[in-house]
This record gives C-alpha cells, structure tokens and sequence, in this order.
C-alpha cells in the first residue's frame, strides 16, 4: 500500500444487534484499520432495528447504538470515535452527522457491504462506490425479476446498478457448473474476512471431548418464494430437513441454535437434536464467540439457494469456528472447488455424506483442529482478503 485510503464500511449491524451479525460486518472495519488505513463504519437503512430482547422492531435506536460502542469498546477501541449509525434517517448516534459528512466528503472508498445502505449525501463524486453482494443467488435472482413481495425492490435494484464495482462470495460465479444469472455487473469475487487475533483465545482452548457439534442458523429468511426461469429457490430450512435424522446416525451430541420463521423446533427436539433460541445466544458479540468456544466443530447446511445454483459461497461463521481451531462440516455450494477440503473443512451433499464427515473428523480431531485453523490463516486472515479487495478496487 503506497498511501492510506479514507475508506466508509457499511453493514447491518443497527438493524440487527446480535453476536453473528458484528462480527459478519465490523470485522471488516478493525481488518482494513489494521492495515493502515483511514476506516469508519456507516449505517443508514432507513429501517427500524430488530431489539433481540423485546423480539420485535422498534422505533428506538438507542440500543442499536449502545451495541455498536460496545463492539468497538472491548474489540477495537481506538475505532471508538470512527462509527456513525444513523437511525431512520434522521438521529445521529455516535459521530455527529457534521463530523460524518466531512468524512463523506473526502472519502475514496464506499464498501456498501451487504448493499442495504443508502450513499451518503455528502459522498464525494470521486469515492469509488462498491457493493459487495453477501447473499449470492438471492440478490441476483431479486435484481432479474424484481418481486413485489420486497420491499422497495425498484429503488434497491436501482441503488445497486448506481456503484461503480460489485463484489460477491460467490467465488464460482464463472464456474461451468454455476446457475447464477450474471446480469450486466463485471462480478469480483472476494469472502469473509476474519480478524484471527481476535480469536486466538478460543483456538488456543482445546475443545472438549462432550461438546456438541453446532450451528447458528435462520431456519427461512425470505419473506416471499424465489423463482427464476421456473424453478424455486429456497432458503436454509428446506436444506436442514435432509439432516433431521443426523443425531440418531453419530454418536455425538448435535445443537442448533435457531432462528427465523417457522422453525420446527419441536420436531427438532423430536428427532435429538439440542436445540436452543438462535438471537438469545448470540445476543453479544462476546457471546457468539462462547457458543463456538463451547463447540467441538461445526455442522451446517446452506441456503437452498447457494447450493442448487453452486455459488461458491463460504460461510461468514464457518470461517469464525475455523479461526477458532474448530472444524467444520458443511453442505457444499460448489466452494469445494476454490478451497481444500478433507482436513478442516469436509465437505458433504448427502445425508450419508455428513455422517461420514463427522465420523471422519472425530477418529483424529487434533489433525482436523490443527488444520482448521491453519486454513482461516492461509484463506481468511484479513490482510489477505482486504489486501486483495483492495488491489482489486484501486
């Protein structure tokens, strides 16, 4: 790097203040800090938050904004004064709105991460406005035939054809075997950064030999059906079905924590698997890192959706138990053929598939905790990824 950028990172971490999502967003402000350049995180979705506690929206951003100064208090500290939530559009917590529009003004990069943030008004013309798609297939889908069961789909579509780069996790974008429609966007592929310091203190503890297999999950977040060129396409729970029967094939205990719309939580229970409220676990960033701390590995499908259409895709929190010298064992999406699997990460498609994976995982689990965190090293590190999204922008 041969000057520091001034550089504006979005994310929905107001709109829904739990564990996951900080660490799915914020990590990228500490990473880019870290190297050296000038970084401050944005938001303005002009939507009401999520309260995790009261489970419901509400009006208020006050409890947004305290989370946000709670992240940067115990993780980033001198990032302290570099955050600016602007709820509904019109209160300013943290930065004032004055101190924000100056660095709008004079900013270079504008990473909208996730798309959901409005330009600032104050943008500079000069600023290299990037959107980095972290719902692959989806967004595309949404951005070919516009449903109008989503909200304001015309306005997003529109925001996101007005950025001058588009980034995505679907890394086999350009694959042979890959269904997602491409539109007219030149895509960049790009994954999770992870911050690994940040999750040393969990790598260096070794799992216990009783912890269960884990995952965090929505079981469906689509608030319509999903079709394109006559086929449907589905959400994570659809994905889950074919691993109810899991808890009675290995001789290890499975957890969930669970999410979102009509999750079958009795059946769950039902069939063996431990189940427990996905918002209340995570309801801190410190508390996501103690559910994947009291983990042996990971155990996951994927959204429907990444896995028919073979994005590529990589899991933001597959890629934190890595960090944390957890295996994980997780439904391809076609990322098999960008990253190593067998050691670390094993891949499956079937049912049987995974009870194998698991299997496999347990009769050497030294190996495969070594070699998890060896790949969140060699693939996920921060100043690997942003360094190359970086090179990549500019």
């Amino acid at each position: 790097m041969t000057s520091p950028l001034r550089i504006i990172v979005t994310g929905l971490v107001g709109l829904y203040p739990v564990g996951g999502v900080a660490w799915d967003y914020l990590q990228y402000v500490v990473g880019l800090a870290r190297l050296g350049h000038d970084v401050y995180y944005h938001e303005d979705t002009w939507s009401w938050p999520y309260h995790p506690i009261e489970r419901q929206v509400t009006s208020e951003g006050r409890y947004s904004a305290q989370f946000l100064a709670g992240f940067f208090q115990r993780y980033a500290p001198e990032l302290g004064p570099r955050w600016h939530y602007l709820h509904l559009h019109e209160t300013s917590y943290g930065m004032t709105r004055r101190a924000f529009d100056e660095v709008a003004r004079t900013a270079d990069i504008f990473l909208n991460v996730s798309g959901a943030c409005m330009f600032p008004e104050e943008l500079s013309p000069r600023c290299v406005k990037v959107f980095l798609d972290t719902d692959p297939g989806y967004n595309q889908i949404m951005l070919s035939e516009r449903f109008a069961w989503s909200e304001n789909v015309d306005r997003w579509c529109a925001s996101v054809s007005s950025h001058d780069q588009h980034f995505t996790y679907a890394e086999n974008i350009y694959g042979d075997d890959c269904l997602i429609p491409r539109l007219e966007f030149q895509w960049k592929t790009t994954r999770m950064p992870i911050v690994l310091d940040l999750w040393r203190e969990i790598g260096q503890a070794p799992a216990l030999s009783t912890a269960p297999w884990t995952t965090v999950m929505t079981w469906n977040a689509f608030k319509g059906r999903l079709f394109y060129q006559g086929v449907e396409y589905k959400s994570k729970g659809s994905e889950f079905e074919k691993l109810m029967e899991m808890p009675q094939r290995v001789p290890v205990p499975l957890k969930v924590a669970v999410g979102g719309m009509k999750a079958p939580i009795d059946r769950l229970i039902a069939r063996g698997w431990q189940v427990v409220d996905g918002p209340t676990t995570s309801l801190t960033p410190q508390q996501y890192q103690d559910f994947i701390a009291a983990s042996r590995g990971e155990l996951s499908p994927a959204k429907h959706v990444y896995v028919a259409m073979r994005s590529g895709w990589f899991s933001c929190r597959s890629a934190c138990y890595l960090a944390s010298s957890r295996p994980v064992v997780v439904q391809d999406t076609g990322f098999s053929r960008i990253l190593p699997t067998g050691e670390g990460i094993l891949s499956f498609t079937t049912l049987e598939e995974a009870v194998i994976a698991i299997q496999q995982a347990e009769v050497d689990y030294a190996r495969h905790a070594k070699a998890a965190l060896a790949l969140a090293g060699e693939y996920f590190d921060a100043d690997k990824v942003l360094t190359q999204m970086i090179n990549d922008i500019t």
